[in-house]
């Protein structure tokens, strides 16, 4: 029996190769069939979810950038103004549009008070002086005070004087000889004393002499 098997093998031992290596191949070609198709389809699918978180990103950030240059601002307008108080504006309104927010200037307005061809920023201030008024600054739109922009001009100020008492930093530097500091100096001791009662108590300021005093007394009164 064994002898009649050796024999058979011999007879058709190609035949058996050939089957045993194409069962083998078929094997392989099974296996790793199905992991070929799935690592495809994993990466395909990855890079459409990619294309499709980009795609999504972008309209939002030129969403984001266009509300940037959006919007609405706030101003105060005080004055000489009809209807005085705080507004809401488009961005990159300018003072004029303010003033039309305000019902427009009252008759006695002083127009060259204000700059109105001047862009508006948040929380501005805007005041329209009145005809004569003793007013020696134009508040800035830009910032809202004149003190940090020194935006500064004196109006009718051969026959107006400064009220010493009233005066603020910008008022007092309007006077010839009065910087800065010496303004700082006089608003100091009106607090310290709670005011002055007359012109010669300027005499007592720090760094205001007798040839000083000579020089910027007409300029300033005591109500």
């Amino acid at each position: 029996m064994r002898q009649e098997f050796c024999k058979w093998i011999k007879a058709y031992r190609w035949p058996l190769c050939f089957g045993i290596c194409a069962c083998l191949l078929l094997a392989v070609l099974i296996l790793s069939g199905p992991k070929e198709s799935t690592g495809v389809d994993l990466n395909h699918y990855s890079a459409l979810s990619s294309q499709s978180s980009t795609t999504v990103s972008h309209p939002s950030s030129s969403q984001s950038g266009q509300s940037s240059s959006e919007g609405t601002l706030v101003v105060d307008v005080k004055g000489a103004v009809k209807q005085p108080g705080v507004y809401e504006l488009a961005y990159g309104s300018r003072v004029t549009d303010a003033i039309k927010k305000a019902g427009g200037f009252q008759a006695n307005a002083n127009q060259k008070s204000v700059n109105l061809a001047q862009k508006l920023q948040d929380e501005a201030v805007i005041y329209v002086a009145s005809q004569g008024e003793a007013v020696s600054e134009v508040i800035s739109a830009s910032t809202g005070t004149a003190s940090e922009t020194n935006t500064v001009i004196s109006i009718d100020a051969s026959d107006k004087k400064i009220n010493l008492n009233t005066a603020t930093v910008a008022d007092l530097q309007t006077i010839s000889g009065i910087g800065q500091k010496r303004a700082q100096d006089i608003i100091a001791y009106r607090d310290s004393k709670g005011g002055f009662t007359s012109v010669d108590d300027l005499k007592e300021v720090s760094g205001i002499g007798d040839k000083t005093f000579e020089k910027i007394k007409d300029a300033v009164t005591v109500d």
